[in-house]
């Protein structure tokens, strides 16, 4: 039977838990990535609390913030350096060894045999051992492929030394980069890294948004039911992580704040989801304004169905939650189209918008007195110049609040692209949160960030209804 070390009642907070086996987690608070095997390992014990937790980054956090006692994940996901510096310890090393393989889409025989013959070549051993164990190694060059040649699509789930991670200049390093980089090099073509959770890849995979999943993924009986796996190319045990109480390591905020915006240039992925989320939200107001008034057109019109068609199609966008939306229009109305992330999101969130829009200028152009158009035509104007003249300028200040209001809620709405892989403003944040573990310095800074630009639309759009009202 397993010793039982430091699980009593009595068990001081500032002791550093020691395990001998996973009988020794009764009691016990162990988290683990949503999606993962030791999810489905540990979901049948009653006498663990388990929390289910999105990302490795996001166990880290919990474990250091004393929310669980034991966080579980692949040993290789935390180096020396990481665990010193964060003051967390491997208690356990798991007896169990899994085989760890590429997952390519179910019936994708041809790219199956290529990627068995690349993983066969006798230097693979030592490009695991170069990231895995830091091993000095000499490895063959990558072969320089064509710029037009059509891109290899993959995707990773983890933003963690030494599998995957963001490194300088943005470019994703790491094993499984590397070996997907060297890959797609010998099939002559370039690589397109995709960073999505697992549930979101394999989503991925299956509609054929993604080529292969390269993630420290596990081969088990249950993900042979929906993916290939390729043959092996490493072997990985469990860790079982815990907070060492023994730490001095204390990080300063001049230590934190170079760490989370300095180190390998990470200031640089908040700028460019700054530019993907502005992108995205201006793009989206501007096509949802066009479209928003063919709505509100349609509600004013006499034949009652288009005027149908139009309440219909409002009361479907509101009553559908934007995100649910946003993974329809990606994963299968536009799955065997080719339409790249951001135009897909562009397209959501234009109809999404198009709907507050429609509501707001009927309602804006119902605020406007019938009598001020009868007087128009009685003054020998036409009915659209008696529109444009006289009716549309008093809407414009009777809805333009109300349109300020839903602009500002379009830019909060697209914190969501992150779901089909795209990197926008809080997508980066959790790039970054998940290479430092520190969730203060990356979410403060993308807070601040949203509230700077919702507050720049508000001032310019009332900048716009003031000079409106002058006129």
């Amino acid at each position: 039977m397993a010793l039982v070390t430091l699980l009593s009642c009595e068990q001081k907070k500032d002791e550093t838990l020691v395990l001998y086996s996973e009988a020794d987690f009764a009691g016990l608070r162990v988290g683990c990535s949503a999606g993962s095997y030791y999810e489905q390992h540990l979901s049948p014990r009653e006498d663990i609390d388990l929390f289910i937790i999105n990302t490795e980054a996001d166990g880290m956090q919990a474990l250091m913030q004393d929310k669980v006692d034991v966080f579980v994940t692949d040993e290789v996901m935390l180096t020396p350096e990481s665990m010193r510096m964060y003051g967390v310890k491997k208690a356990l090393r798991g007896e169990e060894s899994f085989d760890v393989a590429v997952a390519v889409r179910k019936g994708n025989t041809q790219l199956l045999e290529q990627l068995n013959a690349f993983i066969a070549q006798p230097y693979i051993p030592d490009l695991v051992n170069k990231w895995t164990e830091g091993a000095s190694v000499k490895l063959p060059p990558i072969p320089e492929v064509p710029g037009n040649a059509t891109p290899l699509l993959c995707s990773v789930c983890v933003n963690l030394e030494p599998i995957s991670y963001v490194g300088e200049g943005g470019e994703w390093t790491g094993l499984d980069p590397e070996l997907a980089r060297r890959f797609a090099a010998s099939l002559g073509r370039p690589l397109e890294i995709h960073f999505q959770e697992i549930s979101a890849a394999m989503i991925a995979l299956e509609t054929g948004q993604v080529d292969m999943i390269v993630s420290c993924l596990f081969v088990t009986e249950e993900r042979k039911k929906s993916v290939d796996f390729s043959i092996p190319y490493y072997h990985c045990h469990p860790g079982y992580f815990v907070k060492d109480k023994d730490s001095t390591h204390r990080i300063s905020f001049s230590e934190r704040l170079h760490m989370n915006l300095v180190t390998e240039n990470r200031w640089t992925l908040i700028t460019d989801g700054l530019w993907k989320t502005l992108e995205i939200t201006l793009l989206s107001i501007l096509f949802g304004s066009i479209l928003g008034g063919l709505v509100c057109a349609a509600k004013r019109s006499r034949r009652k169905w288009l005027k149908g068609l139009a309440e219909l199609y409002g009361a479907f966008i509101e009553g559908i939650p934007t995100l649910v939306l946003l993974l329809l229009m990606f994963y299968v109305v536009f799955a065997n189209i080719g339409l790249d992330a951001t135009t897909v999101a562009i397209v959501t969130f234009s109809c999404c918008f198009a709907a507050s829009a429609g509501s707001i200028f009927d309602t804006a152009i119902s605020t406007v007195p019938h009598g001020q158009t009868e007087a128009g035509l009685s003054l020998g104007f036409t009915p659209l110049k008696t529109f444009t003249g006289i009716v549309l300028p008093q809407a414009v200040q009777k809805g333009l609040p109300l349109y300020i209001g839903a602009c500002v809620s379009m830019l909060k709405e697209t914190s969501i692209v992150g779901y089909i892989a795209i990197q926008d403003l809080t997508r980066a944040s959790d790039l970054v949160r998940s290479r430092t573990f520190d969730a203060f310095i990356p979410l403060g800074v993308v807070t601040i960030l949203y509230f700077v630009v919702a507050w720049v639309i508000r001032t310019l759009l009332n900048l716009a209804l003031r000079k409106k009202q002058h006129d």
